[in-house]
């Protein structure tokens, strides 16, 4: 009994040990005498990037060349992009602006502010940068999108609304020769 009674006391008083738990330490926003400005938290190096971070692209990560916005677009624009630029619209795009870039999408339907739509002439005449920029800033009604759709996403949705531009002004001079007969022979049955 003793035995028992000695082995259970050594494993409690074991198990009390709370080195871990109560290691020295500062807590978030702890004050430190340790250093002159008593802040435990050290302030962030001038110049420091966090990894993966580093923005060396202006054109790329603000739609901008300077003050003015760019005219072409900073990555290649690529069959896949503008696929990945439709995907990513219906799903950012199509409540407000609607499948078709009209500004009659379902929030409109159902009494929010109408968008303009991309297909007026001031728009169609907008370089990628302004669309770029408006889904990171946002613009009137609308809010920044930075947040939610990454970089990459917000150029290929400028490239899909300019191939959703082009495609409601198209004209039969717009469509390379050899397609053109394609067209005719399927007009003509």
């Amino acid at each position: 009994m003793k035995r028992i009674l000695l082995a259970l006391c050594t494993v409690v008083i074991i198990s009390c040990r709370q080195d871990m738990h109560d290691q020295p330490k500062y807590e978030p926003l702890e004050r430190s005498t340790f250093f002159g400005d008593e802040r435990s938290a050290r302030p962030i190096v001038e110049g420091t990037v966090a990894r993966g971070h580093l923005r060396d692209n202006p054109e790329y990560f603000t739609g901008k060349n300077g003050a003015a916005f760019v005219t072409a677009f900073p990555l290649e624009v690529t069959a896949d992009l503008i696929q990945r630029g439709q995907e990513r619209y219906q799903i950012f795009c199509t409540p407000c602006h609607g499948p078709l870039g009209d500004g009659l999408g379902m929030v409109v339907r159902r009494g929010f502010k109408r968008p303009p739509s991309f297909h007026i002439d001031r728009l169609r005449q907008s370089p990628p940068g302004y669309f770029y920029d408006v889904m990171t800033n946002g613009f009137g009604a609308m809010s920044s999108y930075a947040e939610q759709v990454p970089v990459r996403d917000r150029w290929a949705i400028a490239a899909y609304v300019r191939a959703l531009q082009l495609s409601q002004h198209a004209t039969i001079d717009d469509v390379p020769a050899d397609k053109r007969q394609e067209l005719e022979a399927e007009k003509s049955q």
